[in-house]
């Protein structure tokens, strides 16, 4: 069953004060197990409803606030909107670290097709497009795809495998995976099996409640857990559709 998550502000034009908001998720969510990290994706049904935001926000608490090694993983391949909105505040967040290897043994989670061959003719492995960098001097890394590394009719895709994700887990106390809406983007169903928790993120004042509610079967039908609902609303008062997006 979803458990409901506190309410956060509606997300406007700017930067929003979110720590309360964070504090709260993470005392919901609980802290991850020492000695093994834990996944958690961050999705929503629609574009535009902040799912990245709090993505972001989420694992900027867990680094800063909570002292814990987080990555921030940007699922969605076809930007590095991630690394820019980071890059973006280096007063707040400090600057990016070089470029580093995103993966610890090679695994990643996607490939690209068809393979290119470097200059010494060797096939160039998909986890070579994919580079990590660390943000201020805090434990956080971020993920940035090398989208300009792309050459002629090769495309990305997100693959269903754990390799990756448990991989990772070894290294991290925290993987915080901001998905593409699921309007645009299968992405968050096909590595929800493979991930410990998916966190829907709701506009409050949105009346239509029937891409939420489909999105969280989807999310149970693929073999993930939604552990609950993350609000953004204009409003103290708690949405009168809660009740019919949770079981």
């Amino acid at each position: 069953e979803s458990a409901r998550l506190d309410p956060a502000p509606r997300l406007r034009t700017g930067r929003v004060e979110l720590s309360a908001e964070m504090a709260d998720l993470w005392s919901t969510l609980g802290a991850p197990t020492p000695g093994r990290g834990r996944a958690i994706t961050f999705v929503s049904a629609r574009n535009g409803e902040g799912a990245s935001t709090v993505a972001r926000e989420f694992a900027w608490f867990a680094a800063s606030r909570a002292g814990r090694r987080t990555w921030l993983i940007d699922l969605d391949l076809s930007g590095m909107a991630q690394c820019e909105a980071l890059a973006a505040e280096p007063a707040r967040f400090g600057g990016l670290g070089p470029a580093a290897a995103a993966t610890p043994d090679g695994s990643i989670f996607f490939t690209v097709q068809p393979p290119a061959r470097g200059p010494d003719g060797r096939p160039w492995a998909d986890a070579r497009y994919l580079s990590a960098h660390r943000v201020g001097d805090k434990p956080l890394w971020v993920t940035r795809f090398r989208r300009d590394a792309l050459q002629g009719r090769q495309s990305v895709h997100v693959m269903p495998t754990a390799d990756y994700w448990n991989a990772l887990r070894r290294h991290a106390d925290l993987i915080v995976i901001d998905a593409p809406a699921a309007e645009r983007s299968q992405a968050a169903l096909t590595i929800a099996p493979f991930v410990d928790d998916m966190v829907l993120v709701v506009a409050a004042d949105e009346p239509d409640v029937r891409a939420p509610a489909i999105l969280r079967d989807a999310i149970a039908e693929a073999g993930g857990h939604c552990s609950g609902l993350f609000f953004n609303r204009q409003t103290v008062a708690t949405p009168g559709f809660i009740r019919a997006i949770l079981p």
